[in-house]
């Protein structure tokens, strides 16, 4: 397996050792999953998309506030002249069709990264659902496992409509059906 982003390595730690920098083991290998796809994620990307989330990660930062300073200073460079430099937008209609342009441009890098950004949020929540599914099958096994115990142990348990509720299999279709039907 290897180093972790720590630098530890989290090969050598088994599920009753935790790994060197104090986690659970699951949970180091799981981490190390996660960094590992985005990696995968990152190469696999397309230049337009790799260019569209370089161009707005710059936009949303602080350097671009020198736009403040280059529209500051073509807005008083055109107010009047100043030493060697005459007015050549007195209108701004240049500075204008100018900055139109751009917003076209960010806007639509910004919009080809967030559809980017989705579908990856799309991808997790479709694996949170699996895993969810996956654990509530689990404990629902889990729940008839321990009442067949108590059976064979002749451990009296109290029979009641949580617990037959809790020992039925969720049908997910059914819970998105009364979902889309509640929302209507």
């Amino acid at each position: 397996m290897g180093p972790n982003a720590s630098g530890n390595d989290i090969g050598n730690a088994t599920p009753t050792t935790p790994a060197a920098d104090g986690l659970a083991p699951a949970l180091a290998r799981n981490i190390e999953a996660i960094v590992q796809r985005r990696k995968r994620d990152a190469k696999a990307a397309t230049a337009e998309q790799r260019a569209a989330a370089a161009i707005s990660k710059f936009a949303g930062s602080m350097v671009f506030y020198i736009h403040l300073v280059f529209f500051g200073c073509w807005i008083a460079l055109n107010i009047k002249p100043v030493g060697f430099f005459q007015p050549w937008n007195p209108s701004f209609v240049i500075l204008a069709m100018v900055a139109s342009v751009e917003a076209i441009f960010l806007s639509t890098f910004v919009l080809i990264n967030q559809n980017r950004m989705a579908a990856e949020d799309d991808a997790r929540a479709d694996l949170d659902l699996q895993v969810s599914l996956l654990n509530e099958h689990e404990t629902t096994k889990l729940i008839k496992m321990v009442e067949e115990i108590a059976r064979r142990l002749n451990v009296r348990t109290e029979a009641d409509d949580e617990l037959k509720e809790l020992k039925r299999d969720v049908a997910p279709e059914a819970v998105l059906d009364n979902i889309i039907e509640a929302e209507d």
